[in-house]
């Protein structure tokens, strides 16, 4: 994989011209950012700048001020390869709070393995409804220790919304689900985002989250796409390396409001 080619081509499809990610949502661009803005319950924040040490406090100021009217929290997710350099410090000393570092790992489709399953007695339920939403959420809950309410939000919006943009899975050992995640696909975009996913600790180590990568990867090939990208924690990066998936910058969500 050519790292320059493909992270240009990722902040181009990705950032750059980004999409909504769902129902309700409307994308923006003004002053050098593009920034969404979500419906209820909703993502808010800026997916792209292209700013100098001359503009940068002045557009960020501008964002924070904007979010503001409309009394919501947002972020500004920044990657590494940002300019300017001390973004990050910026963003900090206008008032956000950095949540931890992830890697953004990408993987050619044609080149990523696949045909990993789930383990014997592990079964693999497509989320087509609220039940199924429900059990997500709450995985999600027990897996990452956090507050599932917007992404239950969220994922059922767009579950139930004229586009086929989200795919979302669940796995369930006899009848108790332990393990879930979901892929976002944005129509015309090269790449398949896989997001949240998660076991909870009683079932880790026993390949369920790299059979959720698998499938996911399988229904992104089928329907097109020519990448996949997740942004990865710690424990999840060892994983996705041996599935194929190589890293080509940071990224880390600054929060404010």
């Amino acid at each position: 994989m050519d790292h320059v080619a493909v992270l240009a081509l990722f902040d181009r499809d990705m950032r750059e011209d980004a999409r909504p990610d769902g129902p309700g949502a409307r994308v923006e661009r003004v002053d050098k950012v593009v920034r969404q803005v979500g419906a209820e319950h909703g993502w808010n924040g800026v997916i792209w700048s292209d700013l100098d040490g001359s503009g940068a406090d002045e557009a960020i100021a501008g964002q924070v001020r904007y979010f503001a009217g409309l009394g919501r929290e947002f972020e500004w997710k920044l990657y590494g390869h940002d300019k300017p350099e001390n973004l990050g410090q910026r963003l900090r000393d206008a008032g956000f709070v950095a949540q931890p570092e992830e890697t953004l790992m990408i993987a050619e489709l044609g080149d990523l393995a696949i045909d990993a399953q789930p383990p014997e007695g592990v079964r693999l339920l497509p989320v087509t409804d609220r039940a199924g939403v429900d059990l997500v959420a709450d995985v999600h809950e027990q897996a990452f220790g956090t507050d599932s309410t917007r992404m239950r939000h969220q994922l059922l919006a767009q579950l139930t919304g004229d586009e086929d943009n989200v795919v979302a899975v669940v796995a369930l050992a006899g009848d108790e689900p332990v393990s879930a995640a979901r892929m976002e696909m944005v129509p015309g975009a090269r790449f398949a985002g896989l997001w949240g996913g998660g076991t909870v600790e009683s079932w880790r180590g026993r390949g369920i989250y790299r059979a959720l990568v698998a499938h996911r990867a399988r229904v992104a090939a089928d329907r097109g796409y020519r990448y996949v990208q997740v942004d990865a924690s710690s424990q999840s990066r060892p994983v996705l390396a041996r599935l194929g998936f190589q890293p080509l910058t940071t990224t880390t969500p600054y929060v404010h409001g």
